[in-house]
């Protein structure tokens, strides 16, 4: 069993920056990824980025440049940097893992958090 937890949401003006958070615990393997999607409302939910144990990473285009995904492994935890918040970032983002990075483009990864709001005001 994977339990994921997400923190760091909130509300903040356009061109503001929040960082998430996102730990990991259960049986977790030591080479994974990690990474975040999010879901806009009326929207389907979409890949934001990704990360693996060994630190490469892939990006949504719509986020490049103003999103950053790090990670620290002795912690299981994924952080998303968000600068330049704009308006249409507002969304639930859910934190997710699998055992390869591969699974975040080409299906949907394994194990899911319960997501946390972000919501952009103008």
């Amino acid at each position: 069993q994977v339990h994921l937890v997400e923190s760091g949401g909130g509300l903040v003006q356009a061109g503001g920056s929040l960082r998430l958070s996102c730990s990991a615990s259960g049986r977790i393997f030591s080479i994974n990824a990690m990474g975040w999607y999010r879901q806009a409302p009326g929207k389907q939910r979409e890949f934001v980025a990704a990360i693996t144990s060994g630190g490469s990473t892939k990006v949504a285009d719509s986020v490049k440049g103003r999103f950053t995904i790090s990670r620290e492994n002795a912690k299981n935890t994924v952080y998303l940097q968000m600068s330049s918040l704009k308006v249409e970032d507002t969304a639930i983002y859910y934190c997710a893992l699998d055992s390869t990075i591969v699974a975040f483009t080409s299906r949907e990864p394994d194990h899911w958090g319960q997501g946390t709001q972000v919501t952009v005001s103008s």
